[in-house]
């Protein structure tokens, strides 16, 4: 009898290179209409669309004095800390209500609750608690992160296959041993998609962070750009963000496709 554990069958998907290029089909083409409706065509001013050679000078102007480089690594080490606490915090309390009927009783309700928050109903409260520092910043994007992360653990957990369960129990593993050995690598694929669903959420967050109370930063780009009526500046603002926030999702599907072959 084969006791080895069977591969699932490979799905005739596109290969890595092919699908880089497919998915650039639609980023070029946008490009290619925006320049069209700007340059080539002149539908729109600079002042209503800038072009997207304007908005490429605009980026070499802040790169060349130094200012871009600051406002794109404060941005990012604010998402990264930012989403840490917030996924670390939703990764424990929504394994510990995944786990335990009690604790889930006990506090399910009152986590869901502050789940119907908006965001920027915390914002008076973190600035009157915590301040306009760091600190406020991380714990704003903290809780863009934790909700996502929390649910899609919590979520998992509770669907996890009970015959599974008994059989890591009837091997020795209990309390963590079973819940890192077992219970979590049945659940990797939503778990990941909590992560990255949070991921998005810290960059959001970032931005209200951002507009908010702060020197630096892409949130304060766009803010700065709009008062000073510098439209290239602001839809440079926004596509770095696009760009990093895509990037930052691919880093972490990596970590995802490691996982699944490592556990699932």
């Amino acid at each position: 009898m084969a006791t080895g554990k069977a591969k699932p069958a490979r799905s005739g998907g596109l290969n890595g290179p092919v699908k880089v290029v497919v998915g650039a089909i639609v980023p070029l083409a946008l490009l290619a209409v925006w320049w069209l409706v700007t340059d080539a065509l002149e539908i729109f001013t600079p002042v209503q669309l800038p072009s997207p050679l304007a908005v490429f000078e605009a980026g070499q102007g802040l790169l060349e004095s130094g200012a871009l480089f600051s406002h794109v690594s404060i941005s990012v080490q604010r998402v990264l800390v930012g989403f840490a606490l917030g996924a670390g915090a939703g990764l424990v309390l929504g394994s510990l209500l995944g786990l335990s009927k009690a604790a889930d009783a006990l506090l399910h309700p009152t986590v869901g609750a502050f789940r119907a928050v908006p965001s920027l109903a915390w914002v008076p409260l973190i600035l009157l608690w915590v301040g306009i520092g760091e600190d406020g910043k991380y714990l704003l994007i903290a809780i863009g992160a934790f909700f996502p992360v929390f649910t899609s653990v919590h979520s998992a957990l509770r669907h996890v296959d009970p015959q599974l369960v008994e059989a890591g129990r009837a091997f020795g593993f209990h309390g963590v041993r079973l819940l890192t050995t077992v219970q979590l690598p049945a659940v990797v694929p939503p778990v990941f998609s909590g992560l990255r669903l949070g991921l998005a959420q810290s960059w959001l967050f970032l931005v209200a962070a951002e507009l908010l109370a702060a020197a630096e930063g892409l949130g304060f780009l766009l803010t700065e750009s709009q008062n000073n009526g510098r439209v290239d500046r602001l839809l440079l603002a926004i596509v770095l963000l696009a760009i990093l926030g895509k990037i930052t999702d691919a880093l972490l599907g990596l970590v995802e496709r490691k996982a699944l072959n490592t556990w699932a």
